[in-house]
């Protein structure tokens, strides 16, 4: 996988370059959204391109959508520490390949990638059973816990984080000491009352219905 990380803290991208160099991806860096968009013109093509929402150039949402107006463009996934729940779902709507949150931990991140790396969309759990979005407030919305999420078992809550973290049921059964059948039923179960037919699907749904 060949990866172009454009974030304006340098700590962050020599941090996450080293994580996933170690996982044999090949890493180019740029430190803001002008050399963002010549690196991705020139010197791709790029498996995809790490874009932070805060750093210099960006202008809002127009540094992303000159990227994604190149020709070729390389997915691109939106990453910030701090972005409203209407520029996520707004980048979503443009057509990004996913949102990461710069909190979540290594192996998340990770999973994330390899999950987006194969054509699927990814945003991350919080996100989609937090009704208020990425900010740090996490209090409870009176009316906003659905029908649907109290439908949902402890157990399937488990498995659809896992899901949306990019997990292989192999994974989910290793990490909830389950066998490998029992979470395909898990999965089918889930797929069924969201009504859905795949993981990004689930994910898409699961915001949709403000699930928390």
């Amino acid at each position: 996988m060949r990866l172009l990380i454009a974030d304006d803290h340098e700590l962050l991208r020599d941090t996450l370059s080293s994580f996933l160099q170690k996982d044999g991806i090949e890493i180019m860096t740029a430190a803001d959204s002008a050399q963002a968009e010549d690196l991705a013109a020139r010197a791709g093509p790029f498996d995809m391109v790490l874009l932070d929402y805060g750093m210099p150039g960006m202008d809002a949402l127009r540094g992303l959508r000159r990227i994604l107006d190149l020709p070729d463009a390389p997915p691109v996934v939106l990453m910030s520490g701090f972005a409203p729940r209407e520029i996520v779902e707004a980048a979503l709507q443009m057509g990004v390949r996913g949102f990461l949150h710069k909190s979540m931990p290594a192996a998340s991140l990770l999973h994330a990638l390899r999950f987006m790396a194969l054509g699927e969309r990814y945003v991350p759990v919080d996100f989609i059973f937090d009704p208020v979005g990425t900010e740090a407030s996490r209090a409870p919305v009176p009316g906003a816990v659905s029908a649907l999420a109290a439908s949902l078992t402890p157990r399937e809550k488990e498995v659809l984080v896992a899901l949306c973290r990019g997990c292989t049921n192999k994974e989910i059964a290793r990490d909830l000491g389950l066998s490998e059948p029992t979470i395909k039923l898990h999965v089918k179960t889930l797929y069924r009352r969201l009504g859905v037919s795949n993981r990004t699907q689930a994910a898409m749904v699961a915001q949709a219905k403000g699930l928390g």
